[in-house]
């Protein structure tokens, strides 16, 4: 079971102090200075030593989190590391100053990370050399356990009776030097982590999610990011707009040079050129200076830029020019099922219908039982093997976990019996 890795610090709240719905009975109290302070940046290696030799002399589970800069600078590295285990106190540790945090990774060992939303995080803290070997990750319990609402400060409010403030959570945390009120913020973000994942692991229990929980964590162990996206450029906030290939090729090249300026600058793409402008001027096909579209610096700034990348997609010969959408190698869109295979379409619905049920009885939302995508999937091409064991298979093959298919397999099976091939 998924219980308080060391409950010895008395964070375990007996069931007489909590409402009926989980909540602590005493009203919501402001949680806005750190117990021990607001400690000082790490930003030296002796310090970094320093703040390793205490967190190795520390005991029980480490609290983890990292601040980017999202929407300010290029990428979505750490530009500051928080973390407090029993015993080692509270550390915020500049990973720009400090680039390798290998000591403080050699520090926590074996120990247990508590992270919220981990799959924000562990992608930039592996980048400088923060890897879990165990985890918990208090929002994912959160969706399993049936929460209404599942940010840290909603999760912290549910289990502590604590009101902890987010105004600072979007700001350019690659700021020098970090403001006072930032790194108060910082520090509260890992404050009561611990006592929230030993409250939530009693109730993965009680609930008989334990197990779950334990599959979903040791995915996350190899979690490293998000897959490459196929022609982000087609992302491009306005591309509805364009209805042409050459249009849509002038895109193309317009945000592969923003990109080129964003990374080279170190700034989000957003703030080299907006999507609504570099649309307009695909759109409007220049062919000088003089016909640029006027309205945003950025535009007259790299000008050469922009008309370079116009005269690249229009010298594109017309066979090469992209297509205006990508095929998918999935199933059809759900609403075209009913007249191409009515079928399938039964078997899905049939399948929908069971697991709507089990999810609304266990308190758990559908897409956690296991998303819409790999269960389309598995209706529309079906293994050879149509018993649960091959369904489950195959589900297993498009990352569903064990106990997703030892749930979703049977209801499957079930659904191709009901409606077997005409």
């Amino acid at each position: 079971m998924l219980l308080p890795p060391d409950s010895r610090d008395g964070t375990v709240v007996d069931s007489s102090e909590v409402s009926q719905d989980g909540a602590p009975a005493d009203a919501t109290v402001a949680l806005d200075m750190p117990a021990d302070g607001v400690p000082p940046v790490v930003q030296t290696e002796r310090g970094l030593l320093e703040a390793a030799a205490a967190i190795a002399a520390g005991e029980g589970p480490v609290a983890l989190d990292a601040e980017r800069a999202s929407g300010y600078r290029y990428g979505q590295r750490a530009y500051l590391v928080q973390l407090r285990r029993e015993g080692s106190g509270t550390w915020l540790i500049d990973p720009i100053a400090c680039p390798d945090l290998s000591p403080v990774n050699e520090a926590i060992g074996n120990a247990e990370w508590i992270l919220h939303a981990a799959t924000q995080d562990l992608a930039c803290l592996a980048e400088v050399g923060l890897r879990p070997r165990q985890l918990f990750d208090t929002e994912l319990a959160g969706r399993l356990l049936g929460l209404p609402r599942v940010g840290l400060a909603a999760v912290v409010e549910h289990y502590l009776g604590l009101s902890l403030a987010k105004e600072h959570s979007a700001v350019d945390w690659s700021t020098r030097p970090l403001p006072e009120p930032w790194l108060r913020y910082a520090a509260l973000d890992v404050e009561v982590l611990v006592e929230v994942r030993n409250l939530m692991g009693v109730d993965l229990a009680r609930q008989a999610k334990d197990g779950w929980a334990r599959e979903e964590f040791e995915a996350l162990l190899d979690f490293t990011g998000p897959a490459p996206r196929v022609d982000p450029w087609r992302r491009t906030s306005g591309m509805h707009k364009v209805r042409q290939r050459r249009t849509a090729a002038v895109v193309r090249e317009l945000w592969e040079a923003r990109d080129a300026i964003a990374q080279e600058r170190d700034v989000s793409p957003g703030r080299v050129l907006p999507d609504a402008v570099l649309v307009e001027i695909a759109m409007a096909a220049p062919t000088s200076v003089d016909t640029l579209p006027s309205g945003h610096r950025s535009v007259r700034r790299y000008q050469r830029q922009w008309l370079d990348a116009v005269n690249r997609a229009n010298a594109i010969p017309e066979a090469d020019l992209p297509p205006m959408t990508l095929r998918s190698d999935g199933p059809p869109p759900q609403r075209a099922w009913p007249e191409r295979d009515p079928v399938a379409a039964a078997r899905l619905a049939d399948t929908r219908e069971a697991l709507t049920a089990f999810a609304t009885e266990r308190a758990i939302p559908v897409e956690n039982v296991l998303s819409p995508e790999p269960l389309r999937r598995v209706i529309w091409s079906p293994p050879h093997d149509r018993s649960a064991a091959g369904f489950a298979q195959a589900l297993q093959g498009l990352g569903a976990r064990r106990w997703q298919t030892d749930i979703v397999a049977p209801m499957v099976a079930a659904a191709f019996a009901a409606h077997p091939d005409e």
